[in-house]
Parts: C-alpha cells; structure tokens; sequence
C-alpha cells in the first residue's frame, strides 16, 4: 500500500512516496481503510525534532495520529466494531505504533470510536487528539454548569473545541486571542471575547468575575500560565497542555488552587487506561450528533501525496482551523 514516509528528521526532511506491507488485523484491533488525517502541531514537532523527542518512532517513520476512515477487518475480541463502520481515532504515529499517512492503519479498539453522524469524514479526521484534550482538560478542572471559565487561546485547534464544551457543560465561557478573525471564532460559538493585547490580566478579571475564573483551560501555556494563576479564583482549578517550563508556584499556593497537565498522548505512549480515549471519542460524537460540536476545518485541501504541503501550510501560521490530509 501507498504511504508516504520521512527517511530523516528535520525542519528540511521530505515526504517520500513508499510502498510499504498492508498490515493484517490483530486480536482486540481493527484495520480501517483512512479516508482522512489531520496534522497537528505534535506531528510537526516531531518531523522537526526526530529522536530529541523519546516519542518519535523510528526512521523511516510513518507519521500521522488522527484519521477518519471505515472498518475492513474486525480483530478477535472485538465486540463494538464491525465491517464497514465509519470510525475515527487517534491511534498511531508515534514510538512503535504506526501512522495515518497512509491508506490503511491497524487500530487498537480501544482507542478509536463510532464517526459523528452528521460530520464529513474531513471534519471527523479534525476531532481526535484536540477535542480528547478539550474534554480532558476540562472534566479533569470538574467544569459544570453555571460557572465562569476562562479559556486561553479560544480560537485555537484545542481552544475552539475547549470553548464549545465548557458551553454545552452550562458553563459561561470567556476566551483570549486578538484580531478581528478569531474574535469572529470566539463569538460564533457563543463565548465572550477579550482581546489580550488591550485588555490586563487584572482588568478582565475584575470587569467578569467576582474574584477570579472557577476554571482556566490554558491552551497557551509556558509563561502564560502567570497569567491563568493571576486570573483563576480561590480554591478554582487551572488546566494547561503545555507546562514545559520552570514556574514560580507561589501565587498559586496562596490561592489553593488545582493544576492539571493534560498530556493526551499517555494512553497511547504506555498502553495505559486507552479505553478512556474509546468512551471520550464516544462521548465526543454524541456532543456532535446532537449539534452541540463542530471543528473548524482549513479550507485548503492536500491529498495523501501532497502532506508536504499541509505540513508547511501548518508551520506557516496562515490555517484557519485544522490542516486536513484526504485519500
């Protein structure tokens, strides 16, 4: 089968058209013929970074952790699956488990679940690993209804999820960004805008809370986090995707305040708890078929020959919404 494959890591590596062995189904898996995969920043980090990451695999390396696609073969011990369900998942790409960048991929069970009914296969390939950590991050801070959350970086690929749940979860949503077009994202899903750039920490505190957020979800992170601390409330919790730094705990001492590190890959690296990302994913379609859920997808199409170029689109900074790779 076709799969496009990087011989060497680095900013300068390229794709190359392989052909490579169609893998066979396995006990508790399933194979599924990929419609579609989604890129996201984790992937580029490590086509650019290679072994100075211990989650790259090996070289060559099939990349690719997101995928939308249909059951062709159904593994022993498979009971939720059969031929021909559309499915999706975030299931390969890293250390040992191979990639989407490809026309087939060998999925465990427990790490995929049953397609959006109302959402193409492109929009479905957008959802995994972003909406797994929207959700996370916010069941994990125990978002419920009638409080005020604060999302950082709400228009984003995690934020513009993390603000549709706080939202269905009877939250009352704030986001951060700046420029007219993620305040367009922020806005047309219900959550009230502020733009970082003109308005202080201590300001938009002030001006929407008595007293602080109940939860920040910091899709930001690294020194940003100052910020989510000065801003989340006595006893609130923070949830953050990016905690890769030295930090001044202190502040949050004083407050009592939770933090939470979503790293959603763990499920995936250490074979631990995966059946917890099945039951999100089957969660995560329910929110969408009853209208409550929906990813922003680049206009911009590649095909499977063409990830080079999704890839660089992605690094450029000019997507709006998730890069999509299609079969």
């Amino acid at each position: 089968m076709k799969a496009m494959l990087i011989k060497e890591y680095g900013e300068n590596a390229n794709f190359e058209v392989s052909e490579i062995e169609k893998p066979e189904v396995k006990a508790n898996h399933v194979l599924v013929k990929i419609a579609a995969s989604s890129v996201n920043t984790i992937d580029m980090m490590i086509k650019n970074m290679g072994s100075d990451l211990p989650l790259s695999p090996a070289s060559p390396a099939l990349l690719g952790m997101d995928f939308s696609g249909t059951v062709e073969a159904v593994g022993e011990g498979v009971e939720d699956y059969k031929i021909g369900d559309e499915v999706y998942g975030c299931a390969g790409g890293l250390a040992d488990l191979p990639g989407t960048l490809t026309e087939y991929i060998v999925a465990d069970s427990d790490l995929i679940g049953h397609k959006p009914k109302d959402l193409t296969m492109r929009e479905t390939a957008a959802l995994p690993l972003v909406a797994i950590t929207a959700y996370e991050g916010l069941t994990r801070a125990g978002v419920k209804a009638g409080q005020k959350v604060l999302v950082h970086g709400g228009s984003g690929g995690v934020g513009h999820l993390a603000v549709q749940l706080a939202t269905y979860f009877g939250a009352e949503v704030f986001a951060t960004g700046t420029g007219d077009k993620q305040k367009t994202i922020v806005e047309r899903f219900g959550a009230t805008f502020i733009d970082f750039t003109t308005e202080k920490v201590a300001d938009y505190t002030n001006k929407y809370t008595d007293g602080g957020f109940d939860v920040v979800f910091d899709t930001v992170g690294g020194p940003n986090l100052n910020n989510s601390i000065e801003a989340v409330t006595l006893n609130g919790h923070i949830s953050t995707t990016v905690s890769l730094l030295e930090l001044d705990l202190t502040p949050l001492h004083f407050k009592g305040a939770s933090l939470h590190v979503v790293f959603m890959l763990i499920p995936m690296l250490h074979n631990f708890n995966r059946e917890k990302h099945g039951e999100i994913l089957k969660i995560l379609a329910e929110i969408s078929n009853a209208g409550n859920l929906t990813p922003i997808v680049d206009e911009n199409q590649f095909s499977l020959e063409q990830v080079g170029e999704a890839y660089a689109h992605l690094a450029s900074g000019k997507a709006i919404g998730k890069v999509i790779v299609e079969n």
